[in-house]
């Protein structure tokens, strides 16, 4: 998948400026598909130029013009039909952490240990940033008030994606540096 369709998909949510574009895939899209302000830059030029987006420019005084994009009925429509499509192949994980995981033996047990425990620090920061989210998102609804009254929904799904993905990352992380500890203390 490009990252067209995430563009699309944040402009759901209404007009944006590059700038809160970049701001919102750091919050709602980070956890399934990251992306550098300059990518995202670029990807609303090439959406404007194939008439999927639409921009404007709004004069300010005291800082440069900034440009706000929405979606066309072309967009939404290139939109609905990508999200009618069944994903063209399983997920896959590449995760540069397991591959020295898997190389450990025989190297230095307390590099692997900090290795880990760094993941677990990212983890844990991860999770939390996502649960701050969630709390803004349910406003102090229930997650069922919540569900049935949005207007939209899959961003708290994706979101929830995101929360339990970091969850198991951390009950992985516990397990191995327990299984690391077990053998350095066997040798």
């Amino acid at each position: 998948m490009s990252l067209k369709y995430a563009v699309l998909a944040a402009l759901l949510e209404g007009e944006a400026s590059g700038y809160e574009l970049s701001k919102s895939f750091d919050v709602a899209f980070t956890n399934f598909w990251p992306a550098a302000p300059q990518q995202l830059y670029r990807e609303l030029e090439r959406l404007a130029q194939d008439g999927l987006v639409q921009a404007r420019t709004v004069q300010q005084e005291r800082r440069p013009n900034k440009r706000l994009f929405t979606l066309t009925d072309a967009g939404r429509a290139e939109l609905s039909a990508f999200a009618a499509e069944p994903p063209r192949r399983p997920t896959a994980v590449r995760d540069e952490l397991l591959i020295k995981i898997q190389a450990m033996d025989g190297g230095d047990p307390e590099t692997t240990r900090a290795l880990i425990e760094e993941r677990m620090g990212w983890a844990r920061g991860k999770l939390d940033r996502y649960l701050r989210v969630r709390d803004r998102l349910l406003d102090g609804r229930s997650e069922e008030e919540y569900l049935r009254t949005a207007g939209r929904v899959g961003p708290y799904l994706t979101l929830m994606a995101g929360i339990g993905f970091e969850e198991q990352n951390l009950r992985w992380c516990e397990r191995a540096l327990t299984l690391v500890r077990q053998r350095v203390a066997a040798h």
